[in-house]
């Protein structure tokens, strides 16, 4: 599961890079047919872009990446960590996250003891990995990730996986509305956006997966880690003030506690007050 993880993680460096410049062509397309503009004749824009094609190439040399250059983290290593044809330095974050995959991968699988809860606890972890990242970058949280897999939660619930249909139903509808709501009275005490609406739906999606009483524990986790993570960026001055920081990341991380130590959790809180 490790070594499987790992590859999944080379796959995921190639959605988390990817998947934002798709969505970007897919608004500037919409946009001109909507505005009646012509076609643009970049060849950017007119050449065939997307999850698999074309190959992965270095950014600064546009070659192409060997297969045997493409072994996750090993090739890294052997490579000391630049392009084979320019030397120029790769990011530490590539081997980085397929690292951290491998290491998500076997241990829910160690968790969960391989069974039918390991399989859908993978793919959510894998997705959670990729709107972290995104988010990160661009803030944006994808609805090509957030609304399948909110549709798979709901899913798991009727085979009672994770939580019933009813806890899961509830979690979806509560967790696009409890940030909804706040969203519209911050915006109408303040006259500003204080969080973007794929936040709601990431909510959502773990609300779908970890029942509606796992939502206070994702709220005050999530919260928790932003504030502390924000003001000590503040402090350090590594963060202009004012400056939006993105919330996806502190959801998915809560979201990912709770799925596998929610409930645990909940009774240790319950049964000290």
């Amino acid at each position: 599961m490790f070594i499987f993880g790992s590859l999944v993680g080379s796959f995921l460096n190639v959605v988390i890079h990817r998947l934002p410049i798709m969505m970007e062509r897919d608004w500037r397309a919409q946009c001109k047919l909507l505005l009646s503009l012509p076609e643009s004749t970049e060849v950017t824009d007119q050449t065939k872009y997307n999850l698999i094609v074309p190959r992965s190439a270095c950014p600064h040399c546009l070659k192409q990446i060997r297969n045997r250059d493409n072994i996750p983290v090993i090739s890294y290593l052997l490579l000391h960590g630049r392009c084979r044809f320019c030397t120029v330095p790769i990011s530490l974050r590539y081997p980085l996250i397929e690292f951290i995959t491998a290491v998500l991968t076997a241990f829910i699988a160690w968790h969960f003891n391989f069974e039918i809860k390991a399989f859908f606890a993978v793919l959510l972890t894998w997705a959670l990995l990729c709107l972290t990242v995104i988010d990160m970058d661009k803030q944006l949280l994808p609805d090509d990730i957030t609304l399948p897999f909110l549709w798979l939660g709901l899913a798991c619930s009727l085979l009672h996986i994770f939580t019933d249909p009813v806890s899961a139903l509830l979690g979806a509808m509560l967790g696009y509305s409890i940030l909804w709501t706040i969203f519209i009275l911050f915006k109408f005490l303040t006259g500003k956006e204080g969080m973007g609406y794929g936040d709601f739906k990431l909510l959502a999606m773990l609300g779908a997966w970890t029942g509606w009483q796992m939502l206070p524990l994702m709220l005050l986790m999530a919260s928790i880690l932003g504030s502390i993570v924000g003001i000590g960026l503040m402090v350090l001055r590594k963060h202009e003030q004012g400056k939006p920081i993105p919330f996806g990341p502190y959801l998915a991380l809560s979201g990912w506690i709770a799925l596998l130590w929610g409930a645990e959790i909940n009774q240790l809180y319950l049964s000290l007050i």
